[in-house]
């Protein structure tokens, strides 16, 4: 499953790396695309292990914030 979140708080390039890694560190997470142009990540996931909850707490942890992207 992919879906898109918007990111706030992100100031460069290296805030979209650091959300990057974090999520790829989680089982579950196939892959994670944050764009700071964009200000917004997404990522691919086994819904079976990962929800979104999750990946906006991950998201927090990292010093940022996140929501569901409409």
């Amino acid at each position: 499953m992919k879906k898109k979140f918007k990111i706030i708080g992100m100031h460069c390039a290296s805030c979209a790396m650091t959300i990057d890694m974090d999520l790829e560190d989680l089982e579950g997470i196939k892959s994670s695309k944050t764009s700071y142009a964009k200000m917004e990540t997404e990522v691919e996931f086994d819904p079976e292990k990962i929800k979104d909850n999750l990946v906006m707490e991950t998201i927090k942890k990292s010093g940022y914030t996140a929501q569901p992207a409409q």
